[in-house]
């Protein structure tokens, strides 16, 4: 019973031991105690996947326990008798485990080309508390039971990881994580069944391995869909191909880490859906070495910020039916910049702009500022028009500093925190009239009403069908605030009002520390000897 009990309720194991490995950080520096956690649970994981595949190749009895091709048409990597959890686990208390971590790796490596050069060897590191590594090894021995975790639950255990890591570790931890709320709203937006599926800064995998959760929810096939990604942190890089090894999925993400501008590893690729987070604002991106890139189709993007070089970036890639779902700034709705204006035109004239959203805040604990989701569509089904969607008000608060949206599942996300279930529950109920109908599935399926052009109406301030005419008019504005009006009967909530107080204390807080810093430099200008 107690085997079964793990499998039922998969975030509690995972808030126990992130509970516990938070404890043995010590004196290691965050980034490489991140890299070492999440390598001791792939270590764990693709160890007991090969034990459990050499039980089953013993007892068919035909001999094949010995021969690499009965691992790998199981998806199943190839470990050496001493890169085995059960080998290595012994030594737990040993001086030497962070050297016999690292020769680990290495030789899981040379076994499997798929896994070369993106295990973290950091094991043995000088600065490493080897009595805390063992604790660490012993933590994960004793907690996390692979033998009866599906891939998938022992992915979710993966990712949950990440994101405490970017809660964490503050903005750093942005850069490869995505609030799951964001990606599943994605997802289920364009719907990645079949074809060529890409992310051009694909963080940790999170596009990825939520796209393979809904084809898997939807009773789809994962052969149907092609993975490619890139990302240019070579950290990042690594944990992505650890993350989708884990979940079983097949995917292209470059011989290396690279710069997605400069050193395209997809340059021929066509793909029929992209999802992406790129990095906010970005000011330096090589802009005076991409003057004449073929990828600017409607305008060279302005050298300060990289907003519409994505977005042009992304559309080079898309198929002509191909899709495409990010999320940018709120900014990137109306500059006015020369250059971001008549891009912004352009596409909108052509008919390529399919639906904007407007973000709730917080949903992001790393990035203050307001967020939006664009969609693409090469080739859109309403013609002439853009959907807006307003979902300023949508989510609950989840503790003082983040919002996430709600699901039809309750459950998601909070298995274990039965007051968090009924407040989740309650604010379906209000929302929708129905406490099994969240935000994520909701807000899908009106843009999905839109598309077919069935069951959909405007709901004065939260969706609105605007006419290229109307858009003209706003001059060629994309805020949703602009086309859906306002709903009379909308108030802050509690909820929001406490999240707008602690917002405006920490920008308060933050100003108030920049001008003591400026205090301080003009008074020792003013004190200085000539």
């Amino acid at each position: 019973m107690a085997k079964q009990q793990k499998v039922e309720k998969p975030q509690s194991l995972e808030k126990t031991l992130w509970a516990a490995a938070d404890k043995l950080i010590g004196a290691v520096m965050p980034h490489d105690y991140m890299k070492m956690v999440l390598g001791l649970i792939f270590l764990k994981y693709v160890s007991d996947r090969f034990e459990a595949r050499y039980k089953q190749l013993v007892e068919e009895g035909d001999g094949f326990e010995e021969e690499k091709d009965a691992y790998s048409e199981e998806n199943v990597f190839w470990i050496p008798e001493k890169c085995r959890w059960n080998y290595i686990k012994q030594f737990a208390k040993d001086e030497q485990i962070g050297t016999i971590l690292d020769q680990a790796l290495v030789d899981i490596e040379k076994e499997n080309d798929d896994l070369r050069g993106i295990l973290p060897k950091v094991y043995s590191k000088g600065d490493v508390d080897k009595r805390r590594l063992g604790e660490l090894v012993d933590l994960f021995s004793n907690n996390l039971d692979t033998e009866n975790m599906s891939g998938d639950l022992f992915g979710r255990c993966y990712e949950y990881f990440l994101g405490e890591f970017s809660k964490k570790f503050g903005q750093k931890g942005g850069e490869f994580y995505t609030p799951r709320c964001v990606v599943d709203l994605i997802v289920n937006m364009i719907e990645p069944f079949s074809g060529r599926v890409y992310d051009p800064c694909c963080g940790s995998g999170g596009m990825f391995s939520q796209s393979a959760n809904f084809i898997k929810q939807h009773q789809g096939n994962l052969n149907n869909i092609a993975v490619f990604g890139q990302e240019l942190n070579p950290d990042t890089w690594r944990m992505a191909k650890m993350n989708l090894a884990i979940r079983g999925i097949t995917a292209n993400l470059g011989d290396s880490h690279g710069d997605t501008f400069h050193d395209d590893k997809h340059k021929t690729l066509r793909a029929d859906y992209i999802m992406a987070n790129p990095p906010f604002n970005i000011s330096d991106y090589g802009h005076s070495s991409l003057m004449e890139d073929p990828r600017w189709i409607y305008d060279i993007p302005p050298s300060g910020n990289a907003n519409y070089a994505w977005i042009q970036h992304m559309i080079s890639k898309l198929s002509p039916r191909g899709v495409a779902g990010f999320v940018l700034a709120n900014g990137s709705l109306s500059t006015s910049g020369k250059q971001e204006y008549n891009i912004r035109q352009k596409m909108l004239e052509e008919g390529i702009v399919d639906c904007i959203i407007a973000l709730p805040t917080n949903l992001f604990s790393t990035v203050t500022i307001p967020a939006c989701l664009w969609f693409l569509r090469k080739d859109c089904r309403n013609k002439g028009k853009v959907l807006f969607i307003n979902c300023g008000e949508k989510g609950i608060m989840i503790d003082r500093k983040i919002r996430e949206l709600t699901y039809n599942d309750a459950t998601i996300g909070h298995t274990d925190n039965p007051e968090l279930i009924e407040k989740v529950k309650a604010y379906n109920l209000a929302e929708y009239g129905d406490e099994a109908k969240g935000d994520v599935e909701s807000i899908a399926a009106v843009y999905h009403a839109w598309l077919k052009g069935e069951d959909y109406e405007d709901v004065k301030g939260f969706c609105k069908s605007a006419s290229i005419e109307e858009i003209r008019e706003a001059d060629y504005s994309l805020v949703p605030g602009r086309y859906v009006g306002t709903d009379d009967s909308g108030k802050m909530s509690e909820d929001e009002i406490k999240a707008e107080i602690v917002r405006v204390k920490k920008e308060l807080f933050d100003l108030m520390e920049k001008g003591k810093e400026l205090d301080e430099k003009i008074y020792a200008i003013l004190n200085s000897e000539d």
